[in-house]
């Protein structure tokens, strides 16, 4: 399944006026093509770019992640964290661990870097920070659980970053799926929510903005 919304070609122009990445995340997604299952998770260098252009905007002191993956879009988010930032990363897939850690070694943000192995939605009720910046980017069908559990550790004013929300275009196609039926549930359930402001970006396979008022 191509994830990618955007044209190719319009694709390729966009991220040949972008800047490269570290060298470090250079490796992180050839590393992930060449040895890990489904690497079009991977956010990429348009969409690292722009996690790591809000987050450097915002300047976080609080960041969760729930979807870790290989750690690219980590990485990308922890660009924008203060000396004394850190950012919380949930991911359940235990095979990715090793690598995920060797990833962040490298990094010389693997300070503020709290990675951590389970199921998201046990995790979240056990952190107790306030959250500036949260990065949903997990299995689409919890998209509205994962909301409800952070929704109330977000600061006022501060933003949840959801992934896929256009789902390569199926939440416009009168797809019946069980992935596509829940995001387009959780899409209409966001306009709908008072306590937040929304803005749907057709960046890659979709990104949703959700500002906590």
């Amino acid at each position: 399944m191509d994830t990618f919304i955007t044209h190719p070609a319009i694709q390729h122009y966009a991220e040949t006026y972008t800047s490269e990445p570290n060298a470090l995340l250079q490796q992180i997604e050839r590393d992930t093509h060449a040895n890990v299952l489904l690497p079009r998770m991977l956010s990429g260098k348009l969409q690292g770019r722009w996690l790591a252009a809000v987050s450097c905007m915002m300047q976080p002191k609080r960041i969760l992640e729930i979807g870790t993956f290989t750690g690219y879009a980590t990485l990308c988010l922890a660009e924008g964290l203060p000396p004394d930032g850190v950012i919380t990363t949930i991911d359940i897939n235990e095979e990715l661990e090793n690598r995920v850690r060797k990833h962040f070694s490298q990094s010389a943000l693997h300070s503020k870097i709290d990675y951590r192995i389970g199921d998201a939605k046990q995790i979240i009720p056990t952190l107790h920070n306030t959250f500036d910046l949260v990065f949903i980017d997990a299995d689409k069908k919890n998209n509205s659980t994962y909301f409800d559990l952070v929704i109330d550790k977000v600061r006022s004013g501060g933003w949840i970053l959801v992934d896929n929300v256009l789902w390569s275009g199926k939440v416009v196609q009168n797809q019946t799926d069980k992935d596509t039926a829940a995001i387009t549930a959780f899409n209409e359930r966001m306009k709908e929510d008072k306590r937040v402001n929304t803005l749907l970006l057709p960046v890659r396979d979709g990104l949703l903005m959700i500002q906590k008022k």
